[in-house]
Protein backbone atom coordinates (compact mmCIF):
# COMPACT_ATOMS: atom_id res chain seq x y z
CA UNK A 1 0.00 0.00 0.00
CA UNK A 2 1.47 3.51 -0.88
CA UNK A 3 1.43 5.98 1.44
CA UNK A 4 1.52 9.77 0.69
CA UNK A 5 4.45 10.97 -0.90
CA UNK A 6 5.57 14.12 1.48
CA UNK A 7 9.36 15.54 0.16
CA UNK A 8 12.30 14.23 1.91
CA UNK A 9 15.19 16.36 3.37
CA UNK A 10 17.83 16.02 6.18
CA UNK A 11 16.06 18.39 8.42
CA UNK A 12 13.96 17.86 11.64
CA UNK A 13 11.68 20.53 11.80
CA UNK A 14 8.19 18.97 13.07
CA UNK A 15 8.64 20.30 16.87
CA UNK A 16 5.00 20.28 18.40
CA UNK A 17 2.03 18.22 17.88
CA UNK A 18 -1.83 18.44 18.66
CA UNK A 19 -3.10 15.27 19.28
CA UNK A 20 -7.24 15.27 18.61
CA UNK A 21 -10.47 13.59 17.77
CA UNK A 22 -12.64 14.33 14.97
CA UNK A 23 -16.47 14.32 16.04
CA UNK A 24 -18.75 16.96 14.25
CA UNK A 25 -19.97 17.65 17.99
CA UNK A 26 -17.02 20.01 18.91
CA UNK A 27 -18.29 22.39 16.46
CA UNK A 28 -20.98 24.49 18.89
CA UNK A 29 -23.67 24.63 16.44
CA UNK A 30 -23.62 21.33 15.83
CA UNK A 31 -23.51 20.01 19.13
CA UNK A 32 -27.21 21.39 20.42
CA UNK A 33 -28.41 19.81 22.89
CA UNK A 34 -24.46 18.00 23.75
CA UNK A 35 -22.99 21.62 23.94
CA UNK A 36 -22.42 20.55 27.57
CA UNK A 37 -20.80 17.24 27.03
CA UNK A 38 -18.81 18.20 24.65
CA UNK A 39 -17.21 21.51 26.50
CA UNK A 40 -14.42 19.69 28.00
CA UNK A 41 -13.22 18.19 25.14
CA UNK A 42 -13.62 21.00 22.96
CA UNK A 43 -11.97 23.18 25.28
CA UNK A 44 -8.91 20.62 25.45
CA UNK A 45 -8.89 20.46 21.39
CA UNK A 46 -8.48 24.51 21.27
CA UNK A 47 -5.64 24.67 23.78
CA UNK A 48 -4.06 22.15 22.08
CA UNK A 49 -4.26 23.39 18.75
CA UNK A 50 -3.32 27.06 20.10
CA UNK A 51 0.14 25.96 21.35
CA UNK A 52 0.61 25.04 18.29
CA UNK A 53 -0.70 27.61 16.49
CA UNK A 54 2.02 30.12 18.46
CA UNK A 55 4.90 28.48 17.49
CA UNK A 56 4.08 27.15 14.00
CA UNK A 57 1.38 29.19 12.36
CA UNK A 58 1.75 26.60 9.00
CA UNK A 59 0.14 22.94 9.78
CA UNK A 60 -0.26 19.61 8.00
CA UNK A 61 -2.90 17.31 9.16
CA UNK A 62 -3.19 13.58 9.48
CA UNK A 63 -6.33 11.84 9.92
CA UNK A 64 -7.64 8.54 8.29
CA UNK A 65 -11.00 7.32 6.53
CA UNK A 66 -12.29 5.11 3.87
CA UNK A 67 -9.91 6.10 0.97
CA UNK A 68 -6.86 7.94 0.96
CA UNK A 69 -6.77 11.88 -0.50
CA UNK A 70 -4.76 14.66 0.23
CA UNK A 71 -6.37 18.70 0.51
CA UNK A 72 -4.07 21.41 -0.39
CA UNK A 73 -4.61 24.57 1.65
CA UNK A 74 -6.58 26.36 -0.91
CA UNK A 75 -9.13 23.73 -0.13
CA UNK A 76 -12.82 25.39 1.33
CA UNK A 77 -15.39 23.04 2.49
CA UNK A 78 -19.22 23.39 4.83
CA UNK A 79 -20.44 20.98 7.94
CA UNK A 80 -23.54 21.57 5.79
CA UNK A 81 -23.52 17.43 5.27
CA UNK A 82 -23.58 17.02 9.45
CA UNK A 83 -26.80 19.24 9.37
CA UNK A 84 -25.88 22.67 10.18
CA UNK A 85 -24.10 25.28 7.26
CA UNK A 86 -20.74 25.80 9.17
CA UNK A 87 -18.26 26.97 6.20
CA UNK A 88 -14.17 25.78 6.86
CA UNK A 89 -11.50 27.05 4.90
CA UNK A 90 -7.94 25.21 5.20
CA UNK A 91 -6.09 28.56 4.61
CA UNK A 92 -7.47 32.59 6.06
CA UNK A 93 -6.29 33.30 2.16
CA UNK A 94 -8.24 30.19 0.68
CA UNK A 95 -11.39 31.47 -2.28
CA UNK A 96 -11.63 28.23 -3.72
CA UNK A 97 -15.29 27.06 -4.47
CA UNK A 98 -16.28 24.67 -1.96
CA UNK A 99 -15.60 20.92 -1.97
CA UNK A 100 -16.49 17.90 -0.28
CA UNK A 101 -13.90 17.26 2.30
CA UNK A 102 -14.15 14.35 4.53
CA UNK A 103 -14.27 14.66 8.86
CA UNK A 104 -10.72 15.09 9.34
CA UNK A 105 -10.50 17.83 6.70
CA UNK A 106 -13.16 19.81 7.93
CA UNK A 107 -12.30 19.26 11.40
CA UNK A 108 -8.72 20.64 10.71
CA UNK A 109 -10.02 23.76 9.14
CA UNK A 110 -12.40 24.90 11.94
CA UNK A 111 -9.73 23.99 14.43
CA UNK A 112 -7.14 26.29 12.22
CA UNK A 113 -9.35 28.93 12.29
CA UNK A 114 -10.19 28.71 16.11
CA UNK A 115 -6.26 28.49 16.84
CA UNK A 116 -5.05 31.65 14.32
CA UNK A 117 -3.09 29.45 12.09
CA UNK A 118 -2.75 30.64 8.69
CA UNK A 119 -3.03 27.27 6.82
CA UNK A 120 -3.50 23.90 6.89
CA UNK A 121 -2.87 21.21 4.32
CA UNK A 122 -4.65 17.74 5.31
CA UNK A 123 -3.69 14.19 4.22
CA UNK A 124 -6.27 11.64 4.88
CA UNK A 125 -4.84 7.78 5.19
CA UNK A 126 -6.64 4.79 4.50
CA UNK A 127 -8.16 3.48 7.86
CA UNK A 128 -6.64 -0.49 6.66
CA UNK A 129 -3.28 1.34 6.43
CA UNK A 130 -0.63 -1.51 7.99
CA UNK A 131 1.27 -0.30 10.78
CA UNK A 132 4.81 -0.51 8.85
CA UNK A 133 3.04 1.97 6.02
CA UNK A 134 2.16 4.42 9.26
CA UNK A 135 5.76 4.26 10.28
CA UNK A 136 7.07 5.06 7.15
CA UNK A 137 4.71 7.83 6.40
CA UNK A 138 5.34 9.39 9.79
CA UNK A 139 9.20 9.15 8.84
CA UNK A 140 8.93 10.61 5.94
CA UNK A 141 6.50 13.55 6.90
CA UNK A 142 9.42 14.31 9.92
CA UNK A 143 11.82 15.36 6.97
CA UNK A 144 9.22 18.07 5.86
CA UNK A 145 11.40 21.19 4.33
CA UNK A 146 9.57 23.52 6.01
CA UNK A 147 8.67 25.11 9.87
CA UNK A 148 5.24 23.31 10.22
CA UNK A 149 3.10 22.73 12.95
CA UNK A 150 1.46 19.20 13.18
CA UNK A 151 -2.37 18.23 13.72
CA UNK A 152 -3.32 14.31 14.33
CA UNK A 153 -7.03 13.28 13.94
CA UNK A 154 -8.42 10.52 15.21
CA UNK A 155 -10.86 8.83 17.10
CA UNK A 156 -10.47 6.00 19.96
CA UNK A 157 -13.34 3.05 20.25
CA UNK A 158 -17.06 4.08 19.26
CA UNK A 159 -17.97 1.05 21.17
CA UNK A 160 -18.38 2.76 25.16
CA UNK A 161 -21.25 1.67 27.45
CA UNK A 162 -24.98 1.26 26.39
CA UNK A 163 -25.01 4.93 24.04
CA UNK A 164 -22.28 4.12 21.78
CA UNK A 165 -22.72 4.36 17.96
CA UNK A 166 -20.90 0.92 17.53
CA UNK A 167 -22.68 -0.99 20.16
CA UNK A 168 -21.11 -1.85 24.01
CA UNK A 169 -17.77 -3.90 23.58
CA UNK A 170 -16.17 -4.26 27.04
CA UNK A 171 -12.70 -4.47 25.17
CA UNK A 172 -13.31 -0.49 24.63
CA UNK A 173 -12.24 0.95 28.01
CA UNK A 174 -9.17 -0.92 28.48
CA UNK A 175 -7.85 -0.04 25.01
CA UNK A 176 -8.92 3.30 25.09
CA UNK A 177 -6.69 3.34 28.67
CA UNK A 178 -3.85 2.21 26.98
CA UNK A 179 -3.82 4.59 24.19
CA UNK A 180 -4.75 7.02 26.93
CA UNK A 181 -1.34 6.38 28.71
CA UNK A 182 0.65 5.99 25.33
CA UNK A 183 -0.34 9.53 24.46
CA UNK A 184 0.30 10.91 27.63
CA UNK A 185 3.76 9.68 28.17
CA UNK A 186 5.04 10.07 24.34
CA UNK A 187 5.10 6.37 24.48
CA UNK A 188 6.32 5.69 20.54
CA UNK A 189 6.29 1.21 21.38
CA UNK A 190 2.62 1.75 23.07
CA UNK A 191 1.36 3.02 20.11
CA UNK A 192 3.10 0.92 17.73
CA UNK A 193 2.03 -2.11 19.30
CA UNK A 194 -1.91 -1.41 18.92
CA UNK A 195 -3.82 -4.06 17.42
CA UNK A 196 -4.58 -3.54 13.92
CA UNK A 197 -7.41 -5.86 14.01
CA UNK A 198 -8.77 -5.25 17.40
CA UNK A 199 -8.68 -1.14 16.51
CA UNK A 200 -10.52 -1.69 13.49
CA UNK A 201 -13.33 -3.95 15.88
CA UNK A 202 -13.72 -1.41 18.06
CA UNK A 203 -14.11 1.03 15.63
CA UNK A 204 -10.94 3.46 16.70
CA UNK A 205 -10.08 5.42 13.76
CA UNK A 206 -7.29 7.04 15.02
CA UNK A 207 -4.90 3.91 14.91
CA UNK A 208 -3.56 5.44 11.51
CA UNK A 209 -2.67 8.52 12.69
CA UNK A 210 -1.44 7.88 15.75
CA UNK A 211 1.29 5.48 14.88
CA UNK A 212 2.25 7.89 12.12
CA UNK A 213 3.28 9.94 15.22
CA UNK A 214 4.99 6.97 16.12
CA UNK A 215 6.98 6.66 12.68
CA UNK A 216 7.44 10.41 12.94
CA UNK A 217 8.67 10.25 16.84
CA UNK A 218 11.09 7.65 16.14
CA UNK A 219 13.98 7.32 18.77
CA UNK A 220 13.59 11.04 19.64
CA UNK A 221 12.70 12.74 22.86
CA UNK A 222 9.49 14.41 23.39
CA UNK A 223 7.68 15.98 26.28
CA UNK A 224 4.04 14.98 26.39
CA UNK A 225 0.91 16.12 27.84
CA UNK A 226 -2.65 14.83 28.32
CA UNK A 227 -4.94 17.48 27.78
CA UNK A 228 -8.48 15.08 27.66
CA UNK A 229 -9.73 11.67 27.73
CA UNK A 230 -12.99 10.33 27.98
CA UNK A 231 -16.14 9.11 26.15
CA UNK A 232 -18.76 11.50 26.66
CA UNK A 233 -21.11 10.00 23.80
CA UNK A 234 -19.88 6.72 23.13
CA UNK A 235 -16.81 7.64 21.83
CA UNK A 236 -13.16 7.68 22.89
CA UNK A 237 -11.77 10.89 22.66
CA UNK A 238 -8.12 11.62 23.65
CA UNK A 239 -6.51 15.06 23.67
CA UNK A 240 -2.55 15.08 23.88
CA UNK A 241 0.33 17.82 23.15
CA UNK A 242 3.87 16.88 22.28
CA UNK A 243 7.10 18.46 21.84
CA UNK A 244 9.92 17.86 20.95
CA UNK A 245 12.31 17.75 24.30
Amino acid sequence: MSTPGWPVTSINVISRVAVVPTPPLLVPELAAGAAGETAEVREACLAAVRAVASEHPRWIAVGAGPVAVEFGAGARGNFRGYGVDVPVALSAESRNPEAGLPLPALIAGWLRDRAGASSVRVSVLDQTTPTADCVSAGKRLDAEETDLGLLILGDGSYRHGPRAPGGEDERATAFDDAVAQALGTADVEALLSLDVTLAGELGAGGRVPWQVLAGLAGSARWQAELLYSGAPLGVGYHVALWERA
